[in-house]
């Protein structure tokens, strides 16, 4: 009876093997199908992400040409009275233009970038350096004026740095 006891044994462990085999193939593909879910998820958020992105630029040129129309208007009067040979009516329709658009870019957080004082890299651009009796590195210029939006430099200004006069030898 010991054979067969034996026999009996090795056969249950070969049916617990079996299906351990087959437990862990489950468990495989089970983990392999959360894994496609999981991925086809993230696709998804990525493409939700995206057109997010694009609505949002959307709507934010949106409202800038809005805001821009008006002035556009005003250009358009201005041209009118410059047609007409108006110079008083077509220089105030010029000012009032810059008064709007100046307006406009201020209050989208635009800033014009100081040029007093010495020259900085980081928010200037030297289109040359002039021989002066003022501070070497010092702005004696201004020929466009930079602007910031926030914190970053959305075009710097460009200047005329001092140099030292010539004919001082150093």
């Amino acid at each position: 009876m010991s054979d067969e006891q034996a026999e009996v044994s090795e056969q249950e462990q070969e049916q617990e093997q079996e299906q351990d085999e087959e437990s862990g193939e489950v468990r495989v593909a089970a983990l392999e199908d959360r894994l496609l879910r999981l991925a086809a998820d993230f696709e998804n958020y990525k493409k939700r992400a995206a057109r997010e992105r694009e609505a949002y630029v959307t709507l934010a040129n949106e409202r800038l040409i809005g805001e821009l129309l008006p002035i556009l208007d005003d250009l358009e009067r201005a041209l009118v009275a410059a047609a007409e040979h108006e110079e008083a009516q077509l220089e105030e329709g010029v000012r009032l233009v810059h008064r709007s658009l100046a307006g406009l870019l201020e209050r989208q957080g635009v800033t014009a970038i100081e040029a007093d004082g010495k020259f900085d890299p980081h928010v200037h651009e030297a289109l040359l350096s002039q021989p002066s009796e003022a501070e070497e590195g010092s702005v004696l210029d201004v020929v466009q004026k930079g602007y910031r939006l926030g914190d970053r430099v959305v075009r710097p200004a460009r200047v005329v740095v001092a140099a030292p006069p010539q004919g001082c030898d150093g």
